[in-house]
């Protein structure tokens, strides 16, 4: 819903990143970049999106306040790394039930949501700078990598069908 988001990226988020209908933000993995070439990204709220934000963010909605409560501006830097891991951490086990309740038998993941954000998109005929730009890769390399590494596995998947296929 939200250009396949990285979870750091969600916990970081504030309430003044919401313009209007979208969301605007940098990477927190290169924002501080010496580079200078850190983008801001844009992101559609959906009606789904404003759902989710509504129902799980701060009751307290002041510009400066982080819209979900996971991190707040009293933690050390160290305290912030270990609650968004562990916010990771059971994301990623409620997703696994999900999937297991649903009958997908894939490795589900927050990092294979942000893959396969990229890859519908790749199958939808987006363009790979479109993609890059949702993703907020500051290199159509680095994007054009990721997606070959998941149709990589999606070859391993066609292939191991194609034995099977009797």
């Amino acid at each position: 819903l939200c250009n396949g988001m990285n979870m750091k990226d969600m916990a970081y988020l504030k309430f003044k990143n919401i313009d209007g209908e979208f969301l605007k933000f940098k990477r927190e993995k290169t924002k501080e970049t010496s580079r200078g070439d850190s983008k801001t990204i844009s992101v559609f709220l959906s009606d789904p999106a404003k759902v989710i934000i509504d129902k799980w963010r701060n009751k307290d909605c002041s510009k400066e306040n982080y819209i979900f409560p996971i991190i707040n501006d009293s933690m050390t830097e160290e305290k912030k790394r270990k609650d968004i891991q562990q916010f990771i951490k059971q994301t990623n086990k409620y997703m696994k039930k999900v999937a297991e309740k649903t009958g997908i038998n894939k490795p589900i993941t927050t990092y294979y949501a942000r893959h396969s954000f990229a890859t519908v998109l790749k199958r939808s005929g987006a363009s790979v700078e479109y993609i890059s730009e949702s993703l907020g890769h500051s290199s159509v390399l680095t994007t054009a990598s990721y997606l070959d590494s998941f149709e990589d596995d999606r070859k391993k998947e066609m292939a191991k069908a194609l034995i099977a296929f009797k």
